[in-house]
């Protein structure tokens, strides 16, 4: 990374000068017509050897990425991004390649004006932490639900202040479990609190409506980034994100059509198209063209099975068909979480539920939104196919299964065991509940007994859409000791206290 010659250069698809070079500005320059860089910078899907880097210009223009391991970015392989341009709402992302594995990256990103090639706008600069190959530490965080039920960025409480005690855990990435905005939660400017204080929030013109048009929908993201806590931790840790019903609407699924006075556009359908364009624009995610379900290797003690709960999901009605070929998954996402648990050599296989396993989540007074139905007897419904997914790792002998996911708007740690479960032939696992990050607070929810969960610990509000200022915010960590594998889970509250904490031993 730090010594690059003109043929590694090639090989790694790097064009321009290594160093500063290529960002001095003449000296004609105006600062008047620099592109900038808009939002910050953000990464995400660090992989051992790759990257993906995002930025947002204020204009047409084409991205420029320096990477280094040096801090100071001396020597830095240095990277033509993409031109930006009002198709992708002056978006877009570069992935790094070639990273060296385990190890702390800096980078840097500048926009250069398409008019006058050359002139570069001031530079933005981040970080990300590459995965392991080898036997060694792993520490993350997980939360989900930004921005949720009316409780938006008021800096005079701290504005997304988890984000900040995130930040200061240091981890290696973010798993985002879905409702990465709220598309359909609008803001007013201010709303009163319980106790007579009053909530002030920003509000911008897209967030003053339910999200339709693709503008609304970009409107969602951009907002997020207004709050300097999260745009601090999205500059300095990689995220890994999943989408949930939120970056749309409210428990949507496919095919569904809409009966709310609050939408002109009907079609969840349409809706949905328009938010996948600003959710795969305004995220680093890797390209649009690829399912959203995926997994990423941190080394010999860590699968993470990435699942999308969404795009193939059937329509919530009472979920107690027996149909197993209906579902949440779909037949090419089970099969493939199936088998990539048949194949994983890892220690720890982690699946990234974006809807949580035995909580009961209705929709509406007889529809079911999530995975059980409150019937705690044999699988029924989307049961059917996490039946199918446990009983097959159970059969081959696969071990190390823990669920993490958000969704809820409270923490809790919940164990499943065969013992207690109207289903006999599955491995003993932990799921493991956090959020919400910003949002209004609830819980808890009914568990479904099915596959015999029992709450070993919850931290739920006594009032239904407590306020951030009422504490009840969450985000969970995860540290893996590279010496023993052994897992730890710490669920923590807004300000990085653990509220509860447990170790899972090895048993590879």
């Amino acid at each position: 990374m730090t010594s690059i010659s003109r043929r590694n250069l090639f090989k790694a698809g790097v064009v321009g000068l290594a160093g500063s070079t290529l960002f001095e500005a003449p000296a004609f320059s105006s600062a008047g017509v620099r592109p900038l860089l808009t939002h910050g910078v953000q990464s995400g899907d660090a992989t051992s050897d790759s990257a993906i880097v995002w930025g947002r210009a204020d204009r047409p223009a084409r991205l420029w990425v320096q990477a280094s391991r040096r801090p100071d970015l001396r020597g830095a392989r240095v990277i033509r991004g993409p031109i930006v341009t009002p198709d992708t709402d002056f978006t877009g992302k570069v992935r790094l390649r070639n990273l060296p594995s385990d190890s702390k990256i800096y980078y840097r990103v500048r926009a250069e004006s398409l008019d006058r090639p050359g002139l570069f706008g001031s530079s933005v600069n981040g970080s990300l932490s590459t995965a392991p190959v080898h036997r060694g530490d792993v520490r993350f965080v997980w939360t989900g639900d930004v921005v949720g039920q009316g409780w938006g960025i008021d800096p005079a409480y701290g504005g997304l202040a988890l984000f900040e005690s995130m930040r200061r855990r240091r981890p290696d990435f973010l798993l985002h479990s879905g409702d990465t905005v709220y598309a359909d939660g609008p803001l007013v400017e201010s709303v009163t609190l319980p106790d007579g204080r009053i909530w002030h929030n920003v509000v911008t013109e897209e967030k003053s409506k339910v999200a339709e048009t693709l503008k609304e929908y970009r409107g969602q993201y951009a907002y997020n980034l207004l709050d300097e806590n999260y745009k601090r931790f999205a500059a300095e840790v990689a995220q890994i994100n999943q989408w949930d019903d939120h970056e749309v609407r409210n428990n949507w699924y496919p095919g569904q059509i809409l009966d709310d006075v609050r939408y002109t556009e009907k079609s969840i359908d349409v809706l949905a198209a328009r938010a996948h364009q600003a959710y795969h624009e305004w995220t680093p995610i890797p390209s649009a063209s690829g399912p959203v379900y995926r997994k990423i290797s941190h080394g010999p003690l860590l699968d993470l099975f990435i699942l999308d709960m969404r795009t193939f999901k059937d329509p919530n009605d009472g979920n107690t068909y027996a149909d197993p070929k209906r579902g949440m998954l779909g037949a090419e996402q089970r099969e493939w979480l199936i088998r990539g648990l048949r194949e994983s050599r890892a220690t720890w296989k982690i699946i990234a539920n974006d809807l949580p396993l035995g909580l009961v989540v209705p929709d509406g007074a007889t529809a079911q939104e999530g995975v059980a139905q409150g019937d705690n007897g044999a699988p029924k419904g989307r049961e059917l196919e996490f039946a199918q997914v446990l009983q097959s790792a159970h059969r081959h002998g696969v071990t190390g299964i823990v669920f993490l996911t958000a969704d809820v708007h409270y923490t809790a740690a919940q164990h499943y065991d065969p013992s207690r479960a109207s289903v006999q032939d599955f491995t003993p696992f932990w799921e493991f509940v956090s959020g919400p990050a910003h949002a209004g607070a609830f819980g808890p929810n009914v568990l479904d007994g099915t596959f015999g969960p029992e709450t070993v610990f919850v931290h739920a509000p006594p009032v239904a859409n407590t306020s951030p200022a009422g504490g009840y915010q969450h985000f969970g960590e995860v540290e893996i000791d590279g010496h023993s594998g052994d897992l730890t889970v710490n669920l923590r509250d807004r300000d990085g206290v653990s509220l509860w904490s447990t170790k899972l031993k090895n048993h590879h």
